[in-house]
């Protein structure tokens, strides 16, 4: 109990650390951006200390423990008003028990793909996100796409068939983890309830399912030498989901979305080097001539906004 106190204490400060007040509000989001994409980059490196357990009980200790984080963070962030804030509709509870479907079944292939040496593929995965959004957003939205958006679309879709032509199947990890993100995002853009709450009740919502599951239906953990440092990673997994998110949170509320689609990149760049360099997982034909595509692609689509972005600057 005075272990599980401490790890709270020095959550609250966490939390409730500002940059000094010499820092202008673009820089603490500037910091905040920098800190949850690096985060999100490394956290294959986490998860691959947990590979002994089985994916699915990664997955229920994440929703589980990451309810209590976020309530923890709620209350702190809220006060008096904490049960005012997480109050919402039926409907959207509804939508977000779907949208929890979604977030959770790509936090699945995600901690899969890692705990079995598939980093690379969560790396194109989360590159050729952006590229599905744009298309959710024409299927789904009725947007337009213009022409750098259409040429993007054609070479990423074009150099992820080549992938699939050379390595003998469709690359599902990749793809999976795109799609259920993009149509995760889309979901919650229907629900229309702030990031942090709509996540807190995504949980919520599964978290009986999942302490079911662990209590009637998991497989036993691992015997090993120290127990009890894997069930502090286990606890500890919630606190890896919360943290980069309230951080993006921050991030968002102080940066343009421009800026933040830009820094997005960061942290499938650096899953790709971890798992190139420190991993040795096999970097193909295939995958060079796949990943030189997604990032042309992404260049393309990206050129636009970024000289938008460098002129609202001057």
């Amino acid at each position: 109990m005075l272990k599980l106190m401490t790890i709270f204490r020095e959550f609250r400060y966490i939390l409730s650390y500002n940059p000094p007040m010499n820092f202008t509000n673009h820089q603490k989001g500037l910091f905040a951006a920098l800190f949850c994409f690096v985060f999100w980059g490394v956290a294959p490196v986490y998860f691959k200390l947990l590979q002994q357990v089985p994916a699915l009980t990664i997955i229920a200790h994440r929703i589980i423990w990451g309810v209590l984080f976020l309530f923890v963070y709620l209350a702190l962030r809220e006060h008096k008003n904490l049960f005012s804030a997480l109050k919402i509709s039926k409907n959207k509870l509804i939508i977000l028990f779907f949208s929890g479907l979604l977030v959770a079944s790509n936090w699945l292939m995600f901690v899969w793909a890692v705990t079995h040496n598939q980093i690379l593929a969560t790396s194109l995965g989360y590159f050729i996100n952006p590229l599905v959004n744009i298309l959710l957003g024409v299927l789904f939205l009725h947007e337009r796409l213009n022409k750098a958006q259409i040429a993007g679309l054609i070479i990423a879709s074009s150099a992820t068939l080549f992938l699939g032509i050379y390595i003998g199947q469709p690359p599902w990890i990749a793809l999976f983890l795109a799609i259920t993100f993009g149509l995760y995002g889309l979901v919650k853009k229907k629900a229309g309830v702030k990031p942090l709450v709509g996540l807190f009740w995504e949980t919520l919502l599964l978290m009986l399912p999942a302490i079911i599951y662990l209590l009637y239906f998991a497989a036993p953990l691992p015997l090993l030498e120290n127990p009890n440092k894997l069930y502090f990673l286990l606890f500890m997994a919630g606190l890896v989901t919360v943290l980069p998110l309230v951080g993006f949170n921050y991030a968002a509320n102080k940066l343009p979305l421009t800026l933040i689609g830009f820094l997005q990149y960061i942290a499938p760049t650096i899953s790709f080097f971890i798992a190139v360099l420190f991993y040795n997982e096999a970097f193909t034909l295939g995958h060079q001539v796949a990943f030189t595509g997604i990032w042309l692609a992404l260049l393309i689509v990206s050129w636009s906004p970024f000289k938008r972005l460098i002129k609202a600057k001057v």
